[in-house]
C-alpha cells in the first residue's frame, strides 16, 4: 500500500471515530434531557423527539463540514465540544423548570439553543472561509487594535452587571466583548511572539537562580500588565483581567522557554491584584466573600460582603456528596440568577456529585489536551503559539470559573465555557474550536509524496 493510500485510510478512520463519538455525545444529551423530565414531571418531555432530530442534524452538519474542509483534524476536538455544549443545554433546561416555579422567570434554554445554532453556523463559516490559519498572522496588528477597543469599550457604557462592567449594550442588543477578545489577543500574541521570540529569549542578569529579561524586552509584559490593571480598575472585571494577563504569560513562556517570564508575570499580577483589591470596593468585596463566605450569616456581615452565593455554593456541593442527588432533584436554583452562569457548576456538583464534577473536568481536560497536542504537532511557529494560546485561554477560563465557585479563588463572574447560558460565550467558544480544527488539520495533513513533488517541480520548470 502506498503512503497516500495509508494516509487516506488513516484519515477515514479518524473521521469515522469522530462520527461515532458525536453519536455518543448526542445520546448523552438526550439521556440527560429525558432524565430531567422523568425526575421533575414523571414522564418523558414532549419535545424529546424534536430535540433529538435537531441534535442529530446539528452533529451531522458539523461532522460533514469537518470531513469536507478539515479532513485531517483531530477527531476528538469536535465531539468533546459538542458533548459539553449538550450537557449545558440539559442543565439550563433543568434549571428553567425550578426557576419558573420559584422566581417565575422566563426559560433560558430556548435562547441557548438559538445561540448554540449560531455558534455552529459560525464554526462552519470559519471552516469554509479560513483556508489556512497562517493567514491570520497578516492581520495581527489589526486584530489587536480591534481587541483593545472592545476590551476597553464596556468602561464607557452605563449599567453595571452585578458590579462589573463587561457588557456593551446597544438598545435591546448586548454582548460581552471579553469572550471574543481572548481569541483576538491570542492571534496577536502568536504573531508578535513569532517575530520577536529570539529577542525575548535573551537573558540579562541572574537573580536567585533565574535569568531576568532585559529592560528593553521587559516592555511588552509591562504594557500588558498595565492594561490588565486598567481593566481591573475601570471595569472591575477580575476574570477578564486574569485571563488576559495569564494568556500572555503562557504564550510568552511557550515561545521563549524562560521560567523567568512566568515568575516575573505572576509576581507583577500578584502585586497589582493586591493593590487594586485593597482600593477598589467591588474587587475587595469579592476577596472578602472568598476568604469569609460564611460571615454573610453573621448579625453584622463584613463590609463588602453583600451576597451569600459563595456560601450557598459550598452548601450545594456538600449536599451532592459523591454520586449526587440525581438530575432534577437538587436545589441549586436557590443561588438565584447566577445558577445559569458561573454557578451552573453547583448544579453539576449537587445533582451529579463529585463523580459528575470529575467527569465534566475530564471533558475539559481532554479538550485542552487536544489543543496542546495540536500545538505540538503544528509545523509552523505561528500555529504552535496560536494553538497554545487558544488551549491556554480555555484552560484559564475553566480554572478561574471553577476555582471561584468551589472557593479556590475569588469569584470572577465569567461564564463556564459551553455549559453556562450566554450568547457571547457560546459563539466565541465555537470560534475557538473552529480555529483549533483548522490548525489541527494543517498539522496532521500528510506531506506530499516525493514522486508527486518532483513531478510538480518538473511541470513548473517546463512551463517556465
Amino acid at each position: 500500500m502506498s503512503a497516500g493510500a495509508r494516509a487516506s485510510a488513516r484519515t477515514a478512520r479518524s473521521r469515522n471515530a469522530e462520527l461515532l463519538l458525536l453519536g455518543a455525545g448526542v445520546l448523552l444529551t438526550l439521556f440527560g434531557y429525558a432524565s430531567v423530565g422523568l425526575a421533575t414531571t414523571g414522564e418523558l418531555p414532549g419535545e424529546l423527539l424534536g430535540y433529538a432530530v435537531g441534535l442529530v442534524a446539528a452533529a451531522a452538519l458539523a461532522h460533514f463540514a469537518v470531513r469536507r474542509f478539515a479532513p485531517h483534524a483531530d477527531p476528538l476536538i469536535l465531539p468533546l465540544a459538542f458533548a459539553l455544549s449538550g450537557l449545558g443545554l440539559v442543565l439550563i433546561h433543568r434549571l428553567d423548570i425550578s426557576y419558573a416555579i420559584r422566581y417565575h422567570s422566563p426559560p433560558a434554554a430556548s435562547n441557548q439553543v438559538m445561540w448554540s445554532a449560531i455558534g455552529l453556523a459560525v464554526l462552519l463559516a470559519v471552516l469554509v472561509f479560513l483556508k489556512d490559519h497562517r493567514h491570520l498572522q497578516r492581520y495581527a496588528y489589526v486584530t489587536v487594535f480591534t481587541a483593545l477597543v472592545l476590551l476597553m469599550a464596556p468602561a464607557f457604557f452605563p449599567g453595571d452587571s452585578y458590579g462589573a462592567k463587561r457588557w456593551i449594550r446597544l438598545g435591546a442588543l448586548s454582548f460581552q466583548p471579553g469572550e471574543f477578545v481572548r481569541i483576538a489577543i491570542a492571534v496577536f500574541f502568536a504573531g508578535y511572539l513569532t517575530m520577536h521570540k529570539d529577542a525575548l529569549a535573551l537573558a540579562s542578569r541572574r537573580v536567585l537562580g533565574f535569568y531576568l529579561p532585559r529592560g528593553r524586552q521587559f516592555g511588552p509584559i509591562a504594557a500588558v500588565w498595565v492594561l490588565s490593571l486598567l481593566v481591573l480598575i475601570f471595569e472591575r472585571d477580575l476574570g477578564t483581567s486574569l485571563i488576559f494577563f495569564g494568556l500572555f504569560v503562557i504564550m510568552l513562556y511557550a515561545a521563549t522557554e524562560r521560567p523567568s517570564w512566568v515568575v516575573s508575570g505572576m509576581g507583577m499580577f500578584a502585586v497589582g491584584a493586591f493593590v487594586v483589591g485593597s482600593m477598589e470596593p467591588h474587587v475587595h468585596g469579592r476577596i472578602v466573600a472568598w476568604l469569609h463566605p460564611m460571615d454573610y450569616y453573621l448579625p453584622h456581615p463584613p463590609a463588602g460582603l453583600t451576597s451569600p452565593q459563595a456560601a450557598e455554593a459550598l452548601f450545594s456541593f456538600g449536599s451532592g456528596g459523591v454520586l449526587g442527588t440525581g438530575l432534577g432533584r437538587g436545589h441549586s436554583d436557590l443561588i438565584g440568577f447566577a445558577g445559569r452562569s458561573d454557578f451552573i457548576l453547583t448544579t453539576v456538583g449537587e445533582e451529579l456529585g463529585l463523580a459528575g464534577m470529575m467527569a465534566v473536568f475530564l471533558l475539559y481536560a481532554l479538550l485542552i489536551e487536544r489543543g496542546l497536542r495540536t500545538a505540538l504537532d503544528a509545523r509552523d511557529p505561528f500555529g504552535k503559539l496560536l494553538a497554545t494560546g487558544l488551549a491556554g485561554a480555555l484552560a484559564l477560563q475553566v480554572f478561574v470559573v471553577a476555582g471561584g465557585v468551589t472557593g479556590l479563588l475569588p469569584l470572577t463572574g465569567k461564564a463556564l465555557p459551553f455549559l453556562a447560558a450566554g450568547g457571547s460565550s457560546q459563539v466565541a467558544n465555537w470560534v475557538l474550536i473552529a480555529v483549533l480544527l483548522k490548525i489541527s488539520d494543517s498539522a496532521r495533513r500528510p506531506p506530499p509524496e516525493p514522486a508527486a513533488d518532483l513531478d510538480e517541480q518538473a511541470t513548473q520548470l517546463i512551463r517556465r
